[in-house]
């Protein structure tokens, strides 16, 4: 059977900030309390439809590979808030990643980027903090309720406005048209070294 769990449908709140001292931030979710849950790699496939229209509708359809398989539908919110990057997600894990692929390849969808990362997630009472080891840099995203957020972001003595809404596709996309990368796909293999400072483009994430 391929769907083997419950599916899980329910808003995705969160942030993300840069990270120019990743040692430095782990160390202080540690001494919050923040229990580390491993480090672990990921690689994702996002999908598109043939008519090309998810990116424009802000729709994601993406097939994630870590520890597990997993599809994840997500959409705008009726109600957004600007403060906060939300979403409504729709996720079920799945037993075969290439089973899935080729199931939603043979259905009309087909893939449009794939990007990888290292994720060690953090727990932290009811929030998540994901840092997130990625081809372009390091960044951490806190994803919970969103008072917890903005008061762990305070503890963590990270600037509100710097905070970035932008998923890591949107963040590739600047990166690719400012480097004039000739790919889409943000994986290791693709960005071999530090061959950009990233920190050049920090200023086009933050919310205007």
């Amino acid at each position: 059977m391929l769907f083997r769990c419950a599916v899980d449908d329910r808003l995705e709140v969160e942030v993300k900030f840069y990270l120019s001292d990743a040692n430095g931030t782990r160390a202080r979710l540690l001494a919050l309390g923040a229990v580390s849950l491993g480090r672990i790699f990921e690689r994702n496939i996002c999908l598109e439809n043939k008519e090309k229209t998810f990116k424009a509708r802000g729709i994601l359809l993406r097939l994630r590979k870590d520890d597990k398989a997993r599809l994840t539908f997500k959409s705008p919110p009726r109600n957004g808030d600007p403060q906060f990057k939300v979403y409504r997600e729709i996720e079920v894990t799945v037993d075969d990643f290439g089973n899935c692929q080729a199931l939603l390849e043979a259905l009309g969808f087909f893939p449009e980027r794939r990007y990888e990362k290292w994720r060690e997630t953090f727990l932290y009472g009811d929030t998540k903090l994901l840092i997130d080891t990625t081809p372009v840099g390091v960044f951490l995203e806190i994803e919970g309720e969103k008072t917890n957020i903005r008061a762990l972001a305070d503890r963590l003595n990270l600037r509100w406005d710097h905070r970035i809404l932008l998923n890591y596709l949107a963040i590739f996309e600047i990166v690719c048209k400012g480097e004039s990368l000739p790919f889409g796909d943000m994986t290791f293999e693709n960005v071999r070294s530090p061959v950009l400072d990233m920190e050049a483009y920090l200023s086009l994430l933050y919310p205007s």
